[in-house]
């Protein structure tokens, strides 16, 4: 036995190891961030003759009605004490739409006054955009490495009536709709809510492991696609269209690729808006096993710390087969994250 434990991971195409290894993390002290007072002007509209109260009579003093007009002409400055960190989160989210130059540049130009000079500025923004992409980079892994141990057999999306919810409500009860078939009916899941470009209504995106066993019946429905201006086919649950308005269930077959594009519409939206990504509970992103030499086929990555394994490789816990790897032995092994 060449590994013990190792954490085993599928990328889509091969299973790949990444072998136990220790060593000595030395705790650092967490430097204390300057705050920053920041500067925010809210504009008022001027009062006019029209909104001066009635008791105010036209043979009174002209002073007392040029104070009442001019109450509101002053605009007022509200000031926040943040750190510069946590400003530039706010400045990364309100220019996320924009390009990645223009927002570079408008985070500069809107940072600089609290710095001492532009070079030191656009360095502290370099490393945050940095910081940033490879936060972005980490849960793209993450929710890929998710995806592909979990089994997921359905791509669904649900959509609220006004009749029957508010967008408080359709979220607070459709995430508990998702916890309790979790818990009762082993239902699986990650997905994120998006709203529609043009009407800003919300709606949920969401991969879906389903058992056949605790299935809800489908029905197909025809409908008019208003994205695509055509009539179209749809597998609805009436569970859900009762509980909450409009439902769609594709289903992810074998076909890899379908699977890849679903991952694929699911993380625009980590990068475009910056969402984040809804799990579910057991969703791990390694199983541990044991792996001998003759399932090892080289050895890759960034200075070959990981294993590539074969895709019949032998699965062992504390020594003990299990298996050839499969789904069913997956679901026997110990998980971890």
């Amino acid at each position: 036995m060449s590994f013990g434990e190792t954490k085993v991971y599928f990328d889509g195409s091969h299973y790949i190891a990444i072998p136990h290894t220790t060593r000595f993390v030395r705790k650092r002290p967490k430097a204390v961030e300057e705050e920053i007072t920041i500067q925010e002007k809210e504009d008022s509209t001027p009062t006019t003759k029209a909104d001066v109260p009635s008791f105010v009579e036209e043979n009174e003093d002209e002073t007392i009605s040029s104070e009442i007009t001019n109450v509101k002409e002053s605009t007022e400055k509200i000031s926040k004490k943040l750190t510069k960190k946590a400003f530039f989160n706010e400045l990364y989210m309100k220019y996320i739409n924009n390009s990645k130059r223009e927002r570079k540049q408008n985070i500069i130009e809107e940072m600089l006054p609290y710095f001492d000079c532009k070079e030191k500025c656009i360095d502290f923004v370099n490393i945050n955009l940095d910081r940033k992409q490879r936060n972005l980079i980490c849960r793209k892994v993450r929710m890929s490495r998710k995806a592909n141990l979990a089994n997921f057999n359905y791509f669904c999306t649900f959509t609220y009536d006004n009749k029957l919810h508010t967008e408080k409500s359709f979220m607070k009860s459709l995430k508990t709709c998702f916890r309790n078939l979790c818990y009762r009916k082993n239902w699986k899941y990650m997905g994120v809510w998006e709203r529609a470009p043009k009407t800003d209504r919300l709606h949920f995106h969401g991969l879906f492991s389903i058992p056949d066993e605790s299935f809800l019946e489908l029905t197909t429905c025809r409908d008019y696609d208003t994205k695509g201006h055509k009539m179209q086919k749809s597998n609805q649950s009436l569970y859900f269209n009762t509980r909450f308005g409009r439902s769609d269930f594709k289903v992810l077959d074998e076909d890899e690729k379908r699977l890849g594009n679903a991952l694929a519409y699911l993380m625009k939206y980590i990068e475009k808006t910056d969402e984040k990504i809804v799990y579910s509970k057991g969703l791990p992103q390694f199983f541990l096993s044991d792996i001998l030499d003759n399932d090892i086929v080289c050895t890759i990555g960034q200075e070959d710390k990981k294993l590539l394994l074969f895709d019949d490789f032998m699965c062992l816990d504390e020594g003990c087969l299990i298996g050839n790897v499969s789904p069913q032995v997956i679901d026997q092994m110990r998980k971890s994250n």
